[in-house]
């Protein structure tokens, strides 16, 4: 296996997207807050490069769609004041 420098940017990023999910059903990090949403727009972006030479419209649909969700997300963190977590 001959992987090209776009390759080892995809892997990075699925183990981010990956290990952002699991840090957050494992508690250690809230689905709400900067890391987890930085995490994501990271990963969905290095995953994106990935794509560089070999176009797969449904992996590109899904990150584009996974980086403007964490963008969002990251601009209601920052907009909001800090509030003490509900429940």
């Amino acid at each position: 296996m001959n992987l090209e420098w776009y390759d080892w940017i995809g892997m990075l990023g699925t183990l981010m997207v990956l290990g952002a999910f699991f840090l957050l059903q494992a508690g250690r990090i809230h689905g709400n807050r900067l890391t987890y949403q930085l995490l994501n727009l990271f990963g969905a972006a290095a995953i994106l490069v990935s794509l560089w030479s070999n176009f797969n419209i449904s992996v590109f649909l899904l990150e584009t769609a996974w980086v403007a969700v964490s963008l969002y997300g990251i601009w209601r963190s920052l907009s909001k004041p800090d509030s003490p977590p509900q429940g």
